[in-house]
């Protein structure tokens, strides 16, 4: 277990630096000028070209990309050219709201997912099984942001029961339960998709496995049904679902973008949005890359989870 856990931290590394460099690249690319969005109404050739100079934006971009990981390994995210203070502060401050949001979100999709991928697969061919996998379909081809929509039009406008945006600070307000209001439409939103997807391969990954000699020598022994299916099956099926829930933790983070602009829930997807429209680079570098980072580190630790249900990967 030990080289395992050495082999994927060692990997982290070269992952990271890839993710720094891309980050870099794809947010240097994006047209428009930083100069001129920060100057507005007094933007003349010559201011524009003073301020893109104390920026530094008038220098190669080898350059400029070697100066911003210097900082950036001495935990120095740069200034926000907009809002006048420094990256790191304002997207800690993001960053909680934004992991509660996609933590709360992966927990609904891998609880429901796995549970309604485990009942479809034991009632093969029954209403559950059919009723599942019609609800897993429309799940999929549902875009997020308009099941956000509807879920706000009927459980906020209609039925009045959940408030539908205006979350301003994590803990501040009405406390824990006014976050945790708030929180349930959005989390409810990001987590559809992500727990139709499970659903499917959880299915698939248990009839797979309820087909193995071992199971049906388990029901030979005279075990009961559910000490076969619970005991026997389920873990070996979830050693290949494992790794898709880190696939789906990435897609949470990357979904809070749209779905946080449509809560007006206070994260790092709604803050990169403005940063995007105002062409704010260091905050836009920042975000992306602390959300990347994340992604990393949480497939890492499904890496790790998947090498402790799995003899085999353990030993390799």
């Amino acid at each position: 277990m030990a080289g395992l856990i050495l082999r994927r931290l060692l990997m982290v590394v070269p992952v990271l630096f890839g993710v720094s460099v891309i980050v870099f690249l794809v947010i240097s690319l994006i047209p428009g000028d930083p100069a001129r969005a920060i100057l507005g109404t007094f933007a003349t050739p010559a201011n524009i070209a003073e301020v893109t100079r104390q920026l530094g934006l008038d220098r190669p971009l080898p350059v400029q990309y070697i100066i911003w990981v210097g900082k950036l390994l001495h935990g120095d995210l740069g200034r926000s050219y907009i809002l006048h203070k420094p990256v790191a502060e304002e997207v800690m401050e993001r960053l909680m709201p934004t992991l509660l949001l996609a933590g709360t979100a992966l927990v609904l999709a891998s609880i429901a997912g796995i549970l309604l991928g485990v009942v479809a697969a034991v009632r093969q061919n029954g209403w559950q099984d059919k009723l599942i996998t019609v609800t897993v379909l429309i799940g999929i081809s549902t875009p997020s942001f308009w099941l956000g929509m509807l879920l706000i039009f009927w459980f906020g406008v209609r039925l009045e029961w959940l408030p539908v945006g205006g979350m301003r600070e994590l803990f501040g307000g009405g406390g824990a339960l006014d976050t945790a209001r708030h929180l349930v439409l959005p989390a409810v939103t990001l987590a559809a998709v992500a727990a139709a997807v499970l659903v499917r391969l959880t299915r698939g990954a248990m009839l797979e496995v309820l087909r193995q000699d071992y199971v049906r020598t388990a029901r030979a022994k005279g075990l009961t049904e559910r000490r076969v299916i619970y005991v026997h099956a389920f873990r070996n099926a979830l050693v290949g679902v494992i790794p898709v829930i880190g696939l789906q933790a990435g897609f949470a983070l990357g979904g809070a973008v749209y779905i946080e602009t449509v809560f007006q829930w206070p994260g790092i997807g709604r803050m990169l949005v403005s940063a995007i429209s105002t062409r704010d680079i260091l905050l836009v570098q920042g975000g992306v890359l602390v959300v990347a980072t994340a992604y990393v580190l949480i497939n890492l630790l499904t890496d790790l989870a998947q090498g402790l249900l799995d003899p085999r990967l353990r030993d390799a």
